[in-house]
């Protein structure tokens, strides 16, 4: 088997490199502000080495999106769809690893960048819906659906509590890639805490039962 040259390492590892100082003046810059000669620049590579892998800045967000965000929502379905427990316990599971997967990492700051820009952008934002949007709401309005067809959920509006269920995430996302790294800011609990309080909240409501 032929080894590959430094060379040929080298063009393998073009796309990532471009993905990455892609990101980087995303978050300097924004979006709109940054050029495409620029993130070519960052990633030290000529403008048109860049085209060849990504004909446009827009493509080039478009392939940060998908390999942030769109290739985990498909395998969090893979895992639904082998799932036999419970439902909520495949709930709390999942909002969990997200958070460590996406939340705090680089596809948290892909999340913010297009909340940011979307109103400025309205093709990627389109983009973005059907890409990441939709299908994280489908995906987790099919699992409450399926725990209230099991009789283990009562019947509850299936569109709300999808939102109540992302929205907690995507506001510890926009706290940590805007106040993050200010001390004064930081929450006495982490985002894992967080996350079991809201699934036991959301499970059990505030209202006591009796014994």
């Amino acid at each position: 088997m032929a080894t590959a040259t430094p060379r040929q390492r080298r063009k393998d590892a073009r796309p990532q490199e471009l993905l990455d100082a892609a990101l980087e003046l995303f978050v300097e810059k924004g979006f709109a502000a940054t050029r495409s000669e620029e993130v070519a620049a960052r990633a030290g590579v000529a403008k048109g080495t860049l085209y060849r892998y990504y004909p446009s800045k827009d493509e080039l967000f478009k392939a940060m999106v998908r390999e942030n965000l769109s290739e985990h929502i498909v395998a969090s379905a893979a895992q639904a769809a082998q799932h036999e427990g419970p439902i909520a316990e495949l709930l709390g599971l999942m909002m969990q690893a997200w958070w460590a997967k996406i939340g705090h990492g680089k596809a948290g700051v892909v999340c913010k960048i297009m909340m940011v820009e979307a109103r400025h952008f309205p093709e990627l934002a389109r983009f973005y819906v059907d890409e990441v949007i939709t299908p994280t709401q489908n995906l987790v309005g099919d699992l409450i659906a399926r725990g209230v067809r099991s009789g283990e959920f009562r019947a509850v509006p299936i569109e709300a509590t999808v939102h109540l269920l992302i929205a907690p995430m995507l506001h510890m996302m926009l706290h940590e890639h805007s106040f993050g790294s200010h001390q004064a800011c930081h929450h006495t609990m982490s985002p894992e805490e967080l996350l079991d309080a809201q699934m036991s909240l959301l499970l059990h409501g505030l209202l006591a039962t009796p014994d």
